[in-house]
C-alpha cells in the first residue's frame, strides 16, 4: 500500500446539515492524504433541494472540526460546460441515446417484465432499466425532442462494453462491503443503461464524479460503502472518456441506533446541533470509529 501523499477530496451536497457520517468521512479523506491535499467539492446539482444556509453550514462544521483546505472551492453547478464537453465525446462516440420514460414508468415496466422469459434485473439503485427508449426510431425520437418532452440521456451500455477494454479493473485500498480489496475486476454493466444526464441538470452524480476527480487530479477517491457499486460504472466512464483512474477507499457507514444508515433528517446528530449540546470535535472523534488503513 501506497505510503506517497495523495490528493483527497470531501464532497458534501448542500441539502442539509452535516451530520456523524459526514465528519467520519471527512476525516477519512484527509487522513488518506498522507500530507498531501485535502480538498472540499460542493456537490450542488439538486437545484430543488440546494440551500445557500446549508453550503455555509459545511464550512463552518468543518472549520469547527479543524479542517482546511484549498480555495477556490469547486462547486458542480459551476462546471456545465466541462459536463456538457463530457457528454458531447460520449454522443460523438454514438454511446449515449434520449430516454424518454419516468421513474414510474420505469418501475412499472420492471414489474411487468418480471414474468418475461428473461425477467427483470435488478441493479444497485433499483430496476435496471428495460432499454425501452432504445428501441425507438431515430425519426420517432426527433419529433418528440422537438415536441419539448423531457428526456434523460442513458448510456448506451452495449456499445459501451464493446468499446471499453476488456480487463479494466481498479484498487481497492479499503475493504469493500463484502471485504474486497486489491484489483477489483470491472463489472462494467452493473448500472445497465445509466442515467448520464436530465433536464435541467447537465450531469448525473456518475458522470459529474468522474470528470472533477479527473479535473482535480484525485489519486485517492474515498466514500462509503454503499457507493461501491459505482466504481464499476466509473472505471468504465473514466475509460470512455480517457481520463485518469484513481484508487479508491470505501469505508463503512455511520449506523443509527436502528441499524441505518444516517440521512440528513436526522437532525439530532447533526454536528451543528452536537456543537450547540456542548460537543467538542476532541468527542466528536472519540465516537467515531477507528480509521480505515489508507491509500
Amino acid at each position: 500500500m501506497s505510503a506517497e501523499p495523495q490528493i483527497t477530496r470531501f464532497a458534501p451536497s448542500p441539502t442539509g446539515l452535516l451530520h456523524l457520517g459526514h465528519a467520519f468521512a471527512a476525516l477519512v479523506a484527509f487522513d488518506a492524504a498522507r500530507g498531501g491535499k485535502f480538498l472540499v467539492r460542493i456537490e450542488d446539482t439538486d437545484t430543488a433541494r440546494v440551500r445557500p444556509e446549508f453550503e455555509q453550514a459545511i464550512f463552518d462544521d468543518l472549520h469547527w472540526l479543524g479542517f482546511s483546505w484549498e480555495e477556490p472551492v469547486m462547486r458542480q453547478s459551476e462546471r456545465a460546460d466541462a459536463y456538457g464537453r463530457a457528454i458531447t465525446i460520449l454522443r460523438g462516440k454514438d454511446l449515449l441515446y434520449p430516454c424518454f420514460c419516468s421513474r414510474k414508468e420505469v418501475e412499472a415496466e420492471f414489474r411487468a417484465s418480471i414474468s418475461a422469459p428473461h425477467g427483470g434485473q435488478m441493479g444497485p439503485d433499483g430496476p435496471l432499466y428495460p432499454g425501452t427508449c432504445k428501441r425507438l426510431s431515430t425519426d420517432e425520437t426527433d419529433a418528440r425532442m422537438d415536441a419539448g418532452e423531457e428526456y434523460a440521456m442513458r448510456l448506451h451500455i452495449d456499445r459501451a462494453i464493446a468499446m471499453a477494454p476488456r480487463d479494466m479493473d481498479f484498487q481497492e485500498r479499503g475493504a469493500g462491503p463484502s471485504g474486497e480489496t486489491g484489483t477489483i475486476m470491472v463489472n462494467p454493466g452493473v448500472f445497465g443503461d445509466a442515467v448520464l444526464s436530465r433536464k435541467g441538470a447537465v450531469a448525473s452524480y456518475h458522470l459529474a464524479v468522474v470528470v472533477d476527480d479527473a479535473v482535480q487530479a484525485i489519486g485517492c477517491v474515498t466514500r462509503g460503502n454503499d457507493l461501491f457499486p459505482s466504481a464499476h460504472l466509473h472505471r468504465l466512464l473514466q475509460a470512455l472518456l480517457d481520463l485518469p483512474t484513481p484508487d479508491y477507499l470505501h469505508h463503512e457507514l455511520i449506523l443509527d441506533e436502528e441499524g441505518r444508515r444516517l440521512a440528513k433528517r436526522h437532525e439530532a446528530l447533526s454536528l451543528q446541533h452536537l456543537r450547540e449540546i456542548g460537543e467538542t470535535p476532541q468527542s466528536i472523534r472519540e465516537t467515531l470509529p477507528e480509521l480505515p488503513e489508507v491509500c
